[in-house]
């Protein structure tokens, strides 16, 4: 049972946005024009390491204790190893899955970060593969409708 889709590599890029450094207040509006000074790039922000760097797109609902939900986009890393604690894309069996990475006396589990799903306990048998290491979640915020 996949719940994540793998869309491909990143390829590092020149372009900078526009960069407001002001803190922009959630309440009311702030005149951050007035403070734009710098250009920023998205691969700096996002610390991304071309070309050992993918996205990949979450399906359902087993992570959103950790603020991962359907429709969002993860910036994963080939490039860091995993520990116990981070968030990994995985396959387990020939099914790719996001689940944070634990260990307890020396055996592998991948959790949910919701509690309606167990964790699944990584036995003997099993073919695991860790994919790469969660460094960031990307969600659209526009409405479709």
């Amino acid at each position: 049972m996949s719940n994540t889709q793998i869309l491909g590599a990143l390829q590092a890029s020149s372009a900078r946005l526009p960069y407001f450094d002001a803190h922009i207040p959630a309440g009311f509006p702030s005149p951050a024009l007035d403070h734009m000074e710098n250009k920023l790039s998205l691969d700096e922000l996002l610390d991304i390491n071309a070309p050992h760097t993918y996205v990949a797109l979450v399906s359902g609902d087993s992570m959103i204790g950790a603020g991962i939900f359907e429709g969002d986009y993860l910036i994963v890393s080939r490039a860091i190893p995993a520990k116990p604690g981070h968030v990994v894309v995985a396959c387990l069996n020939g099914d790719v899955l996001v689940k944070r990475l634990a260990q307890e006396q020396g055996q592998f589990i991948l959790q949910s970060e919701n509690p309606a799903y167990s964790p699944r306990y990584i036995l003997e048998n099993d073919e695991l593969t860790i994919w790469g290491v969660v460094t960031h979640s990307l969600r659209n915020h526009l409405t479709h409708g």
